[in-house]
């Protein structure tokens, strides 16, 4: 029988991010995202696509061996699986919000309605602040509950936008949570599936570092040479050989790629010249 990882992707906003890291990773997927089982361009690998807050009990229960969740749902959830690596795709804070014309002094004096989908998560939270509470599971759309039918939301944000568009003011910030691969247990008992796993784990993770870094490559005088390398970060040490046939120099590093900015213009003054900012692929350290 051949072997197969089998793999669950999470439906939704994170689906393309996951796709695309795959895709890069040399795991392309084909097959409309509506059908939950696209075909994987690698034979080894068999692909469905569930809803993130699925995916952790999915995975303790070992339907399937390893896929990609949010920390939250992890949480929630309360699924004994193993996070092999924090993507930091889609992070979010989960926050408790009130309305903004509410004090939240007056909500600690009666019994209050909380709208959420995170029952685990807002039960811990309102208990452990001696809040009397009655917990309403939402669906979606939990900042729409307010004033009406809630007194507070536990939910997750980005950036607070919706929640203030809604007329909702945050309290506090619960946890932090983004998208992580993540494994079941079982696979520590199978060396072909944790072989696989470490290998897509390494091919992740040398993606993930191409994307904070550019090459830097530049010529740069004999007289120049020392100024310019005492500026330049670098992974190990700069690369640096000599031109053809003149008097000077190439140089090459690798940078992060929030420096490269302020980098250059502190370059040229110095005296390199013809620099060239490039991206990765893949960073293997």
């Amino acid at each position: 029988m051949d072997k197969k990882l089998r793999v669950v992707v999470p439906k939704g906003r994170i689906f393309s991010k996951v796709s695309k890291l795959l895709a890069e990773a040399g795991v392309s997927l084909s097959g409309d995202e509506r059908a939950y089982r696209p075909v994987a361009s690698d034979p080894e690998i068999e692909i469905k696509i569930m809803k993130p807050q699925n995916i952790p009990r999915l995975l303790e229960l070992g339907s399937h061996d390893v896929g990609f969740t949010g920390l939250d749902w992890i949480q929630e959830t309360g699924a004994d699986v193993q996070t092999i690596m924090k993507l930091n795709f889609d992070p979010v804070r989960i926050v408790a919000a009130i309305p903004e014309n509410i004090d939240e002094a007056a909500l600690r004096q009666k019994r209050i309605t909380v709208a959420t989908e995170y029952e685990k998560i807002a039960r811990e939270y309102l208990n452990s602040q001696n809040y009397d509470f009655l917990i309403l599971r939402t669906f979606g759309a939990t900042e729409a509950f307010p004033p009406d039918d809630a007194d507070m939301i536990i939910d997750n944000t980005s950036t607070g936008r919706t929640l203030a568009e809604h007329h909702l003011k945050i309290i506090d910030t619960i946890t932090t949570s983004s998208t992580c691969f993540v494994a079941g247990k079982a696979v520590e008992n199978d060396p072909w599936k944790k072989s696989k796993i470490e290998r897509l784990s390494m091919l992740f993770k040398s993606i993930l570092d191409a994307s904070e870094r550019v090459m830097l490559e530049m010529n740069v005088s004999k007289e120049q040479l020392e100024d310019v390398i005492r500026i330049l970060p670098s992974m190990r040490a700069p690369t640096v050989s000599s031109l053809y046939n003149q008097d000077g120099y190439a140089v090459k590093t690798a940078v992060r790629t929030n420096e490269a900015a302020q980098l250059i213009p502190r370059l040229r003054e110095i005296g390199a010249t013809d620099i060239l900012e490039y991206n990765f692929r893949k960073v293997v350290i």
